[in-house]
C-alpha cells in the first residue's frame, strides 16, 4: 500500500501535541487556575475571592492586554517573538501586579496570596530586565512559579507538577519559539519565586 504523501506546512503530530499544551498551559491559564487555588489554601471560601482578584491581576489583565494590541496589529499573536516589543506587556503587568498587592493589602487578604503578588512581581522585573538583552520564556517561568509557591503554601506534593512545567518548556522548543536553554532559566527564576515567597 503506498503510504501517504506529506502534505507542506502540516504540522506534526509532536507540533500538534505541542501547540495543544503551549495553548492549554498559556501564563493566564496557570495564572489564574493556580492564584484562585493558593487563595482557597490560605484563606477557605473567603481567601477564593482573594485568590480571584489575584488571578484577575497577575493573568486576566495582562492577557486583555496583549489580546487587544494583537486585534491592534501591534503583534501577531500572544507569543509576541519580537522580544524588542514586550517591554510594554511587562510593565502592563507590573502595574496590574502592584494594584492587586495595594487592594489586598487595603483589604486584608491572607498573607500568604500578598507574599506570592509580591513574588510574581519581583520575577516580572527580572524578566522585564534579562528580556532587553535575551528572549527568556516567560511561559516556563509563570508555569514553574506557580509550582513553588503552591509549595511553598501548601504542600511540597505541589512539586510532582513539575512535570506540567517541563510540558510547557518541551512546547516551547518543539514549537521554536525559544531554545532549550531560555526555557530552562525561565523555569530556574519561577522557582525562585518560591525564595521570594519565603522573603516577603
Amino acid at each position: 500500500m503506498t503510504p501517504p504523501l506529506s502534505v507542506p506546512g502540516r504540522p506534526t503530530t509532536a507540533q500538534s501535541v505541542a501547540r495543544a499544551v503551549t495553548d492549554v498551559l498559556q501564563p493566564r491559564n496557570v495564572l489564574v487556575a493556580g492564584m484562585v487555588a493558593l487563595g482557597g489554601i490560605a484563606g477557605g471560601p473567603a481567601g477564593l475571592a482573594w485568590g480571584l482578584l489575584a488571578a484577575l491581576c497577575a493573568g486576566l489583565v495582562p492577557a486583555a492586554y496583549i489580546e487587544f494590541e494583537r486585534k491592534r496589529g501591534t503583534w501577531g499573536d500572544r507569543h509576541v517573538v519580537d522580544r524588542t516589543k514586550r517591554a510594554p506587556i511587562f510593565l502592563v503587568i507590573l502595574a496590574s501586579i502592584g494594584t492587586g498587592v495595594l487592594l489586598m493589602t487595603l483589604g486584608h487578604a491572607p498573607a500568604e496570596v500578598i507574599r506570592a503578588m509580591v513574588a510574581l512581581w519581583l520575577m516580572t522585573v527580572v524578566l522585564l530586565s534579562v528580556n532587553t538583552v535575551w528572549k527568556i520564556s516567560v511561559d516556563s517561568a509563570v508555569a514553574s512559579a506557580v509550582v513553588a509557591l503552591l509549595a511553598v503554601v501548601h504542600d511540597p506534593w505541589w512539586l510532582a507538577a513539575y512535570a506540567v512545567t517541563a510540558a510547557v518548556c518541551w512546547s516551547r522548543v518543539a514549537l521554536g519559539y525559544h531554545t532549550v536553554l531560555q526555557t530552562v532559566a525561565g523555569a530556574a527564576l519561577g522557582a525562585l519565586t518560591a525564595g521570594a515567597w519565603l522573603g516577603a
